[in-house]
């Protein structure tokens, strides 16, 4: 079924990896996009590349949707909650404290603040703002993990996409009566984006690989191909779902 109409699509932390793959796909189908990212470095690279609009924003700080909100049209017909990443990869290296002291207690939970903030409640703060521009008939798409599934050393981490899964299940019945779908696409490992921020080491890489059925690790063009069919005319029925995307590393039924 074709589009009648150009669509707004805003997608959350676009200027590398996962982000910047959706923002190129649907900006070459003619969309009108527009991408926001914490520097504005890649958000100008892109747009001089593709042509999409970059605002810059970090989507855990509420102060921060006043400027994106004037950026934006009023209306939005896909909003990709994409921005986020496991911030356990952000920090400094710290000495070792006792385990269970109080200064260990207060590093732990602003680590584990800090991934929820980026994770859950950035995508909840973003689709709140945005709730009134939400097309009838529009999508909403957040990025998840295979960590909110399978856990696996995830920690924080994986807490927070599991809780933002839970989450989207309410956000899909309220959104519903709307036409508005809201689903989830959890990636499992994919090469060429800064997740792990040069820290992954070659023996897990390949053990990664070695866990899919496909025998290959995902790309963010993999991804960005699943967000457009979410997005799409085709799924208009399909809400409320978590779709796996890790060449079989995670298997449902």
């Amino acid at each position: 079924m074709a589009r009648a109409r150009t669509r707004t699509v805003l997608i959350t932390g676009g200027g590398t990896g996962i982000g910047r793959a959706a923002a190129r796909h649907f900006a070459e189908h003619g969309d009108t996009v527009f991408v926001t990212g914490r520097r504005a470095e890649p958000l100008d690279r892109l747009a001089a590349e593709t042509g999409v609009r970059g605002v810059v924003c970090d989507h855990t700080r509420p102060e921060a949707f006043t400027a994106l909100l004037s950026a934006l049209p009023e209306q939005v017909d896909v909003l990709v909650n994409n921005a986020g990443g496991n911030t356990d990869f952000d920090a400094d290296p710290k000495e070792e404290l006792d385990v269970g002291g109080e200064a260990d207690l207060a590093a732990y939970a602003q680590a584990f603040r800090d991934n929820l903030d980026a994770n859950l409640v950035g995508a909840a703060l973003t689709t709140r703002a945005l709730d009134g521009r939400l097309a009838a008939g529009g999508a909403v798409v957040h990025i998840g993990s295979i960590a909110g599934a399978q856990g696996s050393g995830a920690g924080a981490y994986g807490a927070a996409k599991a809780g933002l899964a839970a989450w989207n299940l309410d956000l899909a019945r309220a959104l519903g009566p709307r036409g508005i779908t809201a689903n989830i696409v959890a990636p499992g490992y994919i090469a060429d984006t800064e997740f792990f921020r040069d820290r992954l080491a070659d023996e897990r890489r390949e053990q990664l690989v070695a866990a899919t059925s496909t025998g290959r690790a995902g790309s963010p063009e993999d991804i960005a191909e699943t967000v457009a069919f979410l997005a799409s005319p085709g799924a208009r029925h399909i809400t409320g779902q978590v779709l796996h995307v890790n060449g079989g590393a995670y298997m449902t039924r």
